[in-house]
């Protein structure tokens, strides 16, 4: 689909803790665009596998569960979205530890990767879009390598996890810094080390170090730049 005939797409990638959920939510706010969190998709897998007992390199069977997945995204009342799966708000529970390490031991699998691929591409191509925001690991290498504008979100791995720990704590979890530390450098050598689709910039993206820089001034940043392509593709 050429990128004349679709919703304008914007890909944000980069590692856990690097800012992306909340850049991409507040710019597709901002943009009016349409937003998806496909981490949560993987996350929704491995949810949705580890209660029926699936084994997260089971290929079969969690080929077969992908064929009945209803993975969906639906408004939260205090801003940003709920992640229903077959209609219940998961929001919550997929966003645990164990679901993080899941999410990333689900995404190393091919039949994964295959069969959300569309599901993504759908949700972003929607006709009511007038754009998307598609954040993840791999947006712009191989979900949308013709994105309109690619960013690859970054910071120090103890930037990271500072904020991980402080989300975490948030929600009641009692999980220690150097706990958050050492779950966040496995899946970042688990999602940079996979055979299928490795965490990495696109050769086209623009790279965002978000280390000590507010909130808004990253999403000011994204904006600008979403901006001068918008206006040169019209």
């Amino acid at each position: 689909m050429g990128s004349g005939h679709r919703p304008f797409i914007v890909a944000i990638d980069g590692p856990a803790g690097a800012g992306k959920s909340s850049a991409s939510r507040l710019l597709a706010a901002r943009l009016g665009f349409a937003m998806v969190d496909t981490g949560a998709i993987y996350r929704a897998v491995a949810l949705a596998a580890s209660r029926r007992g699936i084994a997260f390199d089971d290929d079969a069977a969690l080929g077969a569960l992908l064929a009945g997945l209803d993975v969906t995204f639906a408004p939260a009342a205090e801003g940003g979205q709920r992640v229903l799966l077959g209609g219940e708000d998961v929001s919550e529970a997929i966003r645990t530890p164990p679901m993080s390490l899941g999410a990333s031991a689900v995404s190393a699998r091919p039949v994964v990767r295959a069969g959300l691929l569309d599901l993504q591409r759908r949700l972003a191509t929607a006709a009511a879009n007038r754009g998307a925001v598609l954040e993840g690991r791999d947006i712009g290498t191989v979900v949308f390598p013709d994105a309109d504008a690619k960013f690859f979100l970054t910071a120090s791995p103890e930037e990271r996890a500072r904020r991980r720990h402080a989300e975490l704590r948030a929600r009641g979890a009692r999980a220690t810094f150097d706990e958050v530390l050492a779950d966040q450098l496995r899946r970042d050598r688990d999602d940079s080390s996979r055979a299928v689709a490795p965490l990495r910039p696109a050769a086209d993206a623009l790279l965002v170090d978000t280390s000590g820089v507010p909130l808004a001034a990253v999403v000011e940043r994204l904006a600008a730049e979403v901006g001068r392509r918008m206006a040169g593709r019209r």
